[in-house]
């Protein structure tokens, strides 16, 4: 009797559809879309973005994966693989047909005010969309009649059009080719009032919608839009940008807070570029409609409005890992922190005492940030441990921050005795804990001698296993008109080269950029590697795992990086507006072992990319 029952009802809804068939001309999705949607996300490019998504050395790379191996083995993905066998004799197609002929004429996915959501999908074929829907109920109703619940499958008229519901949170129509599904039925005949234009305004109709898809532009494969007018208005964002600014935060994210403050919408836009099939390099770029500095606010100081030349690239050395430059002018910044946070907080008080020690109570706006130029570099690498000395349980990569200074000559010696102070209280507090303290040293790198402080060897330890204070030989160089502050004096040589190289080539600096960081993805994979068993062991004790289960996520998360080839996010401007990207470019794991640090390498010079070479 129960078969019966499906069968006429499955033939029940077969006929409504035919009945209820829309043949108007749709128009675009965002017409029906209410004005106040706070977040729209398009698929503009379905087509492109499928053909990524679907490459078969894509998936064969994602087979290849040992946790992919482990998954297809499972209980879970026999019963997954079952349901996606279902589906495809219910649609008359395989799973990937489907995926085109549903989502082959785009989507557009909207946050609402009230936590509301609505998902509206334009099919190639408005058939394949009733054989989904009458799969998805047929599901519902079986399941309902094995648990002896009622028929979960209801539905409502709403200004003529037919809503589906076969879930507590799911409401969802279907007119034509088009699907909308909603996580609530008021949701969708909010959508549906605005389509017969009875609800107001729509959001293809805002002059803020329109300047925000215009500036994604038509290439990109998706196009996102924030109504930021909307958004700030949400207490928790409204509390967060009210309150007193933190001058870290707004040093390192110089111009960020103004954009948003005096932005109406944000736009971002995700493309695929590069010179391989289909492109190798996903990036996505934002950008907003206000000032990219507030004239009252700290980016204006910070960045002196002289930042639009840009930034000098990053330093890059042998064992890569990671770059940051920045462009911040610190003496401005300094020198109007009253008038900028005049309730000066603890971090800043502390800051200043120990400043006054390190620098002999030199007043640090005039006499210490004065000195330097606004362009500041940090740089990550691996390290290379010297066996004689042993390797330690957590390797930790090295870093370094490079300063460019006005009198290198005058301020160099100013700055060699502020690092020998901070040295001395290091040792002293070291020193009270009973702990063995650093010996100060001076080495040469060709022609240029440098400051290195060290430990005294360990004796009787297991060479494999010596203890973490070995990952640091703290170091301070001085490089014509560069100062190096440097975690280890290995990669103080490593700079002293690289800036040594630098200053032959002119590095020119990347317009219209105040800050970039590079990743690069072959070091990071490393040096993760390298601390696999530690990054087990952690995820044992944070989230209680067997160690078969933290192995398997520890090394799901290394196998999916092996994908990464580098990664390259900007921050900036341009025509007066603000400006950010994240490029990421992809290498398929299967193609071979490149070691991706070459690319930063020559991109500096061909004498360094031998030199890395002959290093590795």
């Amino acid at each position: 009797m129960s078969r019966q029952v499906i069968v006429i009802a499955l033939a029940g809804l077969t006929l409504s559809f035919a009945a209820r068939a829309v043949t108007e001309e749709l128009p675009p999705a965002a017409r029906w879309i209410p004005g106040d949607a706070v977040f729209v996300l398009e698929i503009v490019r379905p087509e492109a973005l499928l053909d990524a998504a679907l490459d078969g050395k894509v998936a064969a790379a994602i087979q290849a994966l040992p946790a992919y191996k482990a998954a297809a083995a499972s209980p879970g993905f026999q019963q997954f693989t079952g349901f996606l066998s279902y589906l495809e004799s219910q649609l008359a197609v395989d799973w990937k047909t489907a995926l085109r002929q549903v989502f082959g004429g785009g989507a557009l996915l909207a946050a609402m005010p009230g936590d509301g959501a609505v998902l509206v999908v334009d099919s190639r074929d408005g058939k394949i969309l009733g054989r989904l829907h009458e799969a998805f109920a047929g599901i519902a109703r079986t399941q309902a009649l094995k648990s002896g619940g009622p028929d979960p499958v209801a539905s409502t008229e709403h200004r003529g059009i037919t809503c589906w519901s076969i879930a507590p949170a799911e409401a969802h129509a279907i007119l034509g080719n088009r699907l909308i599904l909603a996580n609530r039925r008021d949701v969708l005949e909010k959508v549906l009032d605005s389509r017969a234009e009875a609800a107001g305004e729509r959001l293809d109709s805002l002059p803020a919608y329109k300047e925000a898809r215009e500036a994604a532009g038509g290439a990109a494969l998706a196009a996102a839009y924030v109504n930021l007018t909307l958004l700030k208005q949400h207490p928790p964002i409204r509390e967060a940008l009210a309150r007193a600014r933190n001058p870290l935060e707004s040093l390192l994210l110089a111009g960020v807070t103004d954009a948003v403050l005096g932005s109406r919408w944000l736009s971002g836009g995700l493309y695929l570029e590069g010179d391989a099939p289909g492109g190798d390099t996903l990036a996505l770029r934002i950008t907003a409609d206000g000032s990219a500095r507030d004239p009252a606010g700290p980016a204006a100081i910070i960045l002196s409005g002289k930042s639009s030349a840009g930034v000098l690239p990053n330093v890059t050395v042998p064992r890569f890992i990671s770059g940051l430059t920045l462009y911040r002018d610190l003496h401005g910044f300094y020198a109007a922190k009253d008038k900028l946070f005049p309730e000066r907080t603890s971090g800043l008080i502390f800051f200043e005492n120990m400043m006054g020690i390190f620098f002999s109570g030199l007043d640090l706006t005039e006499e210490v940030f004065a000195e330097t130029y606004p362009e500041i570099r940090v740089v990550v690498a691996e390290q290379a441990y010297d066996p004689a000395l042993g390797i330690p349980r957590v390797q930790m990569p090295a870093f370094a921050v490079v300063f460019r200074l006005r009198r290198p000559a005058e301020f160099g010696e100013v700055a060699e005795e502020a690092w020998q102070k901070a040295l001395g209280l290091v040792n002293f507090t070291r020193g009270q804990q009973a702990e063995p303290g650093l010996i100060l040293d001076r080495v040469s790198r060709g022609d240029t001698k440098f400051s290195v402080a060290y430990f005294r060897s360990p004796k009787g330890t297991d060479k494999k296993d010596i203890p973490l204070r070995f990952n640091f030989r703290p170091a301070l160089a001085r490089v014509g008109e560069y100062l190096v502050m440097s975690s280890t004096d290995g990669l103080a040589a490593d700079l002293i080269d690289a800036l040594g190289r630098e200053a032959t080539l002119h590095a020119k600096a990347v317009p219209e950029t105040d800050s970039l960081l590079e990743i690069d993805g072959a070091g990071l994979l490393s040096v993760l590697r390298a601390n696999r068993e530690n990054m087990v062991l952690q995820n044992m004790l944070e989230k209680g795992h067997e160690r078969q289960q933290a192995e398997g996520e520890i090394g799901l998360f290394l196998d999916l990086l092996r994908w990464i080839e580098r990664a390259r996010f900007q921050l900036g401007s341009h025509g007066g507006r603000p400006r950010g990207s994240l490029e990421v470019q992809f290498r398929n794991p299967l193609d071979g072992t490149v070691d991706s640090r070459s690319i930063f390498l020559r991109r500096a010079s061909p004498e360094a990319a031998g030199e890395a070479a002959h290093a590795r």
